[in-house]
């Protein structure tokens, strides 16, 4: 793979835009090679090549001796020097460098301007960046650090451990784990570092540098090995409060009827909970910095390599000059972050495991997820089997004319809605799954979006494994229970056979719920909780990944009513002889209407949480209304159903018009960010990251259309040509699956080019510490 391509690949999604511009460098490079290229056919035919009278001219240059004075080799240097590099203090006091070409009135030097000139732009782009970034990450050290100092006091306090024989002076001074060092760093007293707080033996200390591994030999030397360590004081815990975010029912419930200023107890309970809010806080502090560390690199190699090529094409040594000034820059000499990642892994390891190094290490670094050659396999048989299976029931459809036996309407009422069901999981899976293989291809971060843990997340071969999985065990059943006569002797229907599709059901929530680690247990349980957060919306903290699930549940609502009727058909009907009453049962035409509600009220109870429990924008209000016109229509189609009449049919057709406009306007424009009519890209937006036009508007136009197949029930065609009125029912839903994939596509490119925007590439954790420190209370008294 060329260079290019490679550090396309290995940028940050979020942080693509401070990268150097490494094409549009290697394009102006380009064109110079074009120009030369011209200018070289031009010339005369023996004309000596430049390369050769250069080395000739050598011939006759004086000869400065073999003594290597220094005035001599100076001279040399500025015989051959291209580029000139200064550094300027440019706005917001940011150093700026500026280079300047030594040959300006040479053939062809335009371009030669043209290249620095954007090469210095690049460089400077990608300096000040990396120095904004570094600076808040040594802000987010110290503030670590300080949390790092409570939670070590706040272990002794509930631990109860005792610290008699431990000298007076070394309990009442403080430590912290990322702080400046003033105290036996003195060449670095602005860099800050990791002090790995004392807690445990100090016998362990390889991974310091010889200074640290200094002190500490002076701070045993003063104490035994028994007590060669010191606390944290006990006294900071004076000036902290627990921070109590309303993320579970009981924190927001006490949120909401307790005051805030209630006394908060230091108990095991909170100390596990803040140990684990730590930890999470560390890695994914370690994350940036590798991150960090990565943007560096790239970069560097990236200017190494435009600056080869550029040698290479203008026949010049300018390369050499420039690198010796991005090697002596800030991104290119800094050493915070590598310092900071050593003393994170001490850190970690002495603290989260326990000082065994290969734990904590793999739990900084998780291993990368590895393609796996029997996924590919599994995943090529299932599907050949899918297909397989399809065939053999449309060849038992037609030889054993179904569609024509008196026993097809039953069937149909019966039958396939219990089918049906695993046919929309079936066909929302492989939605997912193409969701996915578009989300990767154009570069989209969905793993960081959803917040999966890396090296677990679900690829599209793994998630239309899985589909394809379900797929065979859903036909196989379907074709067991085609294996009847399709009339009206029922009494010759097998039992075993008509509880297939239950059994087959039980299985899928079997392997749905299993506790054992098989089948994706991370990703099963990820889902889990996503959805029981989303049932419980108004008292659970709402996450993107809930708010994204809840969007999905709203295009399954013909799944929720094959699951009641489930239950009609195997509790109140007679399954066995293929009877139920459930149309005619009024309890069921409730459920029927509260089932299709549920998943819109979840997500306008969600709205409402953000509104007045977070965020408090007021869009989430005005989504929340969305939700209910969309609520209103629903019922109003579901009442059009079991009443006939024109006064329900306006009803229901005036509502769902109404909600219809109102949510397709926020798909495209709120969701998907689109018709921006001042935009780079007309009617688009200002980025995107399908390079096609044509496709947006293309989906904003099958959005409009499948967002219209609900006319289908208002105008009352309930039955088309060889289909039934539930295979036309089912074919309606699955439309709506397949547009809310196309949703799902668009949707997830907005939320990643507004971080791109933000330059947000990292998760915010929440502390678990509020302190207060001595100088912010001094200014309240003063205040006061």
């Amino acid at each position: 793979m060329k260079f290019g391509k490679e550090f396309v690949s290995q940028m940050v999604p979020e942080w693509q835009e401070a990268y150097m511009n490494y094409s549009s460098l290697k394009s102006i490079l380009k064109d110079m090679s074009k120009y030369k290229a011209q200018n070289e056919s031009k010339a005369p035919m023996a004309s000596t090549p430049q390369g050769s009278l250069k080395r000739r001219l050598t011939l006759y240059r004086a000869f400065s001796g073999l003594s290597g004075k220094q005035r001599d080799s100076s001279s040399s240097k500025n015989e051959d020097e291209v580029i000139l590099i200064r550094s300027e203090e440019g706005e917001d006091s940011k150093e700026l460098y500026k280079t300047i070409f030594l040959n300006p009135y040479e053939d062809g030097a335009e371009r030669d301007l043209v290249f620095f000139r954007e090469l210095d732009f690049e460089f400077n782009k990608v300096n000040t960046f990396y120095k904004k970034i570094v600076k808040e990450v040594v802000d987010e050290a110290d503030e670590l650090s300080k949390q790092m100092n409570i939670l070590i006091a706040f272990r002794i306090k509930v631990d109860k451990v005792g610290f008699e024989n431990v000298d007076s002076n070394e309990n009442s001074s403080s430590t912290s784990l990322l702080h400046n060092a003033d105290d036996g760093n003195h060449g670095r007293s602005h860099s800050p570092h990791l002090d790995v707080i004392p807690e445990i033996e100090m016998s362990n200390e390889s991974d310091f540098n010889d200074e640290d591994r200094n002190n500490v030999a002076q701070t045993n030397s003063k104490t035994s090995s028994i007590e060669g360590f010191r606390p944290a004081p006990l006294e900071i815990l004076n000036h902290v409060k627990i921070n109590v975010t309303p993320e579970t029912p009981v924190s927001t419930l006490k949120g909401l009827l307790l005051s805030s200023k209630t006394d908060q107890t230091f108990n095991k309970k909170e100390l596990r909970k803040a140990d684990g809010q730590l930890n999470t806080a560390l890695k994914e502090f370690y994350q940036k910095l590798r991150l960090l560390k990565r943007y560096s690199f790239l970069n560097l190699l990236a200017f190494s390599k435009i600056m080869k090529k550029y040698d290479k094409v203008s026949s010049r040594n300018a390369s050499k000059d420039y690198l010796k000034t991005v090697d002596s820059s800030y991104v290119g000499s800094s050493d915070e972050v590598n310092r900071l990642m050593e003393r994170v892994e001490h850190a970690f390891i002495k603290h989260f495991a326990n000082g065994n190094h290969r734990k904590g290490m793999n739990m900084l670094r998780p291993t990368a997820k590895r393609e796996r050659h029997r996924i590919t396999f599994l995943l090529g048989l299932f599907t050949g089997c899918s297909i397989a299976l399809i065939v053999a029931l449309v060849i038992l459809i037609h030889a054993r004319g179904i569609m024509d036996s008196k026993g097809r309407t039953t069937y149909m009422e019966t039958i396939f809605p219990l089918y049906s069901l695993f046919g929309y999981i079936v066909l929302h899976m492989t939605v997912y799954s193409a969701n996915v293989y578009l989300w990767k291809r154009f570069k989209i971060n969905y793993s960081f979006i959803f917040g999966f843990k890396e090296g677990t997340e679900l690829g599209y071969r793994e998630v239309f494994l899985l589909s394809s999985g379900l797929a065979v065990l859903s036909l196989a059943a379907v074709l067991s229970n085609l294996d009847m006569e399709m009339d009206q002797r029922t009494k010759s229907f097998s039992a075993f056979k008509e509880l297939v599709p239950l059994g087959l059901f039980i299985v899928v929530l079997i392997i749905t719920f299993c506790p054992f680690n098989i089948i994706y247990k991370s990703s099963r349980f990820f889902l889990i909780k996503c959805a029981f957060h989303s049932i419980c919306a108004p008292l659970y903290k709402i996450s993107f990944p809930d708010n994204f699930l809840a969007d999905q549940l709203t295009s399954q609502v013909q799944a929720y009513r094959s699951f009641i009727f489930y239950v009609c058909y195997y509790f109140w009907g007679d399954f066995k002889t293929r009877s139920n009453n459930c149309i005619d049962s009024d309890i069921y035409k409730t459920f029927y209407l509260i089932v299709a509600i549920i998943p819109f009220w979840l997500r306008f109870l969600q709205c409402l949480r953000r509104l007045s429990l977070e965020e408090r924008d007021i869009m989430h209000g005005l989504n929340g209304l969305k939700y209910i016109s969309t609520i209103i229509a629903v019922a109003m189609r579901t009442s059009n159903d079991f009443h006939k009449g024109i006064v329900w049919k306006i009803l229901a057709a005036s509502s769902s018009g109404i909600a219809t406009i109102v949510n397709t306007y926020w798909d495209i424009v709120i969701d998907w960010g689109l018709l921006r009519r001042n935009s780079r890209n007309p009617w688009l937006r200002d980025k995107l990251s399908v390079p096609y036009k044509s496709v947006y508007f293309l989906a904003m136009v099958c959005n409009v259309i499948l967002r219209l197949a609900w006319m289908q029930s208002v105008l009352g065609i309930k039955e088309a040509p060889f289909l039934h009125r539930t295979a036309l029912t089912a074919i309606v839903a699955c439309l709506e699956i397949l547009r809310r994939g196309i949703w799902n596509f668009f949707r997830l490119e907005n939320e990643h080019l507004n971080n791109v925007g933000k330059y947000r590439a990292f998760k915010s954790v929440p502390l678990p510490f509020n302190h207060q420190d001595d100088d912010d209370e001094e200014e309240e008294i003063t205040d006061t």
